[in-house]
C-alpha cells in the first residue's frame, strides 16, 4: 500500500491490549492506525479525517452505537465497522441499521479486518463516485444550463420551476430544434424524479408495429421473433418520467392506449392478458398544430386534452435575438473542447452581424451546427464572414406565393382595410391609428363617404 492510497484508521476499545495488537497489525500492512482506550478520546479524534472508525459495542460511558452516531454526524461518509462479542449479535444488527458497515464478531485476525476495511473504503468512494456522477448529470440537464435571457425563454423556465414537482403531464410546443428536450430534460432534473430514470421515445422515428412493443413491452411468443419477454419504456421508466417526443407523430392506435395509459395509470404488455400498473409522469413534445390535426380528425381530441392540461411554447430563434450571442459563446466553448487542435478562439464581431439579422429556421440546433462547423474549418483565431455557410451570408428570399387571381393594389387596400376596421371592434380612428392613415382615406377605403362631402353633388 503506497503513501498516496494509505488508509487512515481509528480503533476504539478499553482493551487496550486489543488495540495494541490490532493497531500494530495494521501498521505492519501499511494502513496509518491510531488506537484510542476511552470513547472520550474517540470523540475527540473523530474530528480528524479517518477513512474508517472500527469501534467496540461495549464501554463504559459512550458506547459504540453512540461513536457510531457521532461519526455519522461529523463525517457522513466514513464507513463505521463494528467490533462485539458473539453474546451481543442483536446490538450489533442494530448499528447495521444505524447506518454502520459491518460487524465483526471476536476473535478475528487482522488480515480478516483489512479486508473489510478495504471493502468499506470502496464502498465509499463507490458512493462519492455516484454522487458526482448524478450531480454532473443533473446540472447538464437542469435550467441552469437552459441558455437564454428574453422574455419567452424566461416564461418557460418560470414554467418549469412551478410544475416540475407536479405529477401531471406538461406539453412542450415549438418548431422543430428549439430545444423542446432540453426543456423537458430540465423538467425532470429540477423534480422529485430526478434520481429515476429519464426515457425519451421518438414517436415519429419507429414504426408503429414497433412503438408499441417499444412503449409497452411484450411477452414471450407475442409474436414471431419474440423469443423472451421484454420490459417497456414505461416500465423502463418507473418512478422517473417518460418523454414522448413528436407526440403528434403516434398513430391513431396507439393514441387511444397511450390515452389509457394516462386515465387509469396501467398497461398492458403486447401478447398479455394482464395489465401493469405504473408510476411515470409523462412530457409531450411536438412541433404540430394539435388542434388543427385533432380537426383533421389526425389526433384525438380526448388525448390533446388529457396531455395539455400544462403546456409552454419555446419561442423560435429569430423571435429571441438577445439570445443569439449568448447561445453562440456557449456553442462555441462546447465545439471547442470537442474539437482542441482548432485555432478558433471567439466570434467576429462581423460574423456575429450576419448571424444576428439571419431569421434561423432550424433555430438552435442549426446556430449550434453553424458554430461547430465554423471551429472546424476556421483557420485564423476569430470565426469571419467567410467561415459561415453561403445560406447564412446570402440569405434566399422566400417566394411569395397566393392562391387567388391577382387583384389590384387598391382593391387589396380596401380588403385590408376593411380586416383592420373588423379587428379593431369597428373603432374609426384606433383603425386609422393602426394602420398610419389619415380618417378620411380609411373612410374612402371602407367604402363610405367622408362627412366633409355629403350633400356636395
Amino acid at each position: 500500500m503506497t503513501e498516496a492510497t494509505k488508509r487512515r484508521v481509528l480503533l476504539v476499545d478499553d482493551d487496550r491490549a486489543l488495540v495494541e495488537t490490532l493497531t500494530d497489525g495494521l501498521l505492519d500492512l501499511g494502513y496509518e492506525a491510531i488506537g484510542a482506550t476511552s470513547s472520550e478520546r474517540a470523540l475527540a479524534l473523530l474530528e480528524e479525517p479517518f477513512d474508517v472508525l472500527v469501534t467496540d459495542l461495549r464501554m463504559p460511558n459512550t458506547d459504540g452505537l453512540a461513536l457510531l452516531g457521532a461519526s455519522k454526524r461529523s463525517a457522513p461518509d466514513r464507513q463505521v465497522i463494528v467490533m462485539t462479542a458473539y453474546s451481543a449479535i442483536d446490538t450489533a444488527i442494530e448499528s447495521i441499521r444505524r447506518g454502520a458497515y459491518h460487524y465483526m464478531t471476536k476473535p478475528f485476525k487482522v488480515d480478516e479486518l483489512a479486508l473489510f476495511i478495504e471493502r468499506a473504503v470502496s464502498e465509499t468512494q463507490l458512493r462519492q463516485e455516484t454522487r458526482s456522477l448524478r450531480k454532473a448529470v443533473r446540472e447538464n440537464l437542469s435550467l441552469d444550463n437552459v441558455i437564454g435571457s428574453s422574455g419567452g425563454m424566461r416564461d418557460v423556465c418560470s414554467l418549469v420551476r412551478r410544475v416540475s414537482d407536479a405529477d401531471i403531464p406538461v406539453l412542450i410546443l415549438g418548431e422543430t430544434g428549439t430545444g423542446k428536450g432540453l426543456i423537458a430534460r430540465a423538467l425532470h432534473s429540477e423534480g422529485k424524479r430526478t434520481a429515476h430514470s429519464f426515457v425519451t421515445v421518438s414517436c415519429a422515428a419507429l414504426p408503429e408495429n414497433l412503438l408499441e412493443t417499444e412503449l409497452f413491452g411484450h411477452t414471450k411468443g407475442a409474436f414471431t421473433g419474440a423469443t423472451t419477454h421484454k420490459r417497456g419504456l414505461f416500465e423502463e421508466a418507473t418512478h422517473g418520467t417518460i418523454f414522448l417526443d413528436e407526440i403528434g407523430e403516434l398513430p391513431m392506435s396507439l393514441q387511444a392506449k397511450l390515452l389509457d395509459v394516462l386515465e387509469r395509470g396501467v398497461i398492458r404488455p403486447v401478447g398479455s392478458n394482464k395489465e401493469r400498473a405504473i408510476d411515470v409522469r409523462i412530457i409531450a413534445a411536438t412541433h404540430r398544430d394539435l388542434r388543427a390535426r385533432a380537426k383533421q380528425g389526425l389526433f384525438r381530441e380526448d388525448l390533446l386534452f388529457r396531455l395539455d392540461v400544462i403546456s409552454t411554447e419555446i419561442p423560435p430563434l429569430r423571435h429571441r435575438t438577445e439570445d443569439i450571442l449568448p447561445l453562440a459563446c456557449h456553442f462555441l466553448e462546447g465545439a471547442r473542447r470537442k474539437h482542441p487542435k482548432t485555432a478558433v478562439t471567439r466570434l467576429g464581431r462581423a460574423a456575429l452581424d450576419v448571424m444576428m439579422s439571419y431569421s434561423w429556421p432550424g433555430n438552435v440546433r442549426e446556430l449550434e451546427h453553424v458554430i461547430e462547423r465554423a471551429v472546424v474549418l476556421g483557420t485564423s483565431s476569430e470565426v469571419t464572414v467567410a467561415d459561415l455557410p453561403d445560406a447564412i451570408i446570402h440569405p434566399a428570399r422566400a417566394a411569395c406565393e397566393f392562391n387567388r387571381p391577382v387583384v389590384a393594389l387598391v382593391e387589396m387596400q380596401r380588403k385590408y382595410a376593411s380586416w383592420a376596421f373588423e379587428q379593431m371592434s369597428g373603432r374609426k380612428g384606433a383603425t386609422a391609428e393602426m394602420l398610419d392613415i389619415d380618417p378620411k382615406t380609411l373612410t374612402k377605403l371602407l367604402g363610405e363617404t367622408p362627412e366633409s362631402e355629403r350633400g356636395k353633388s
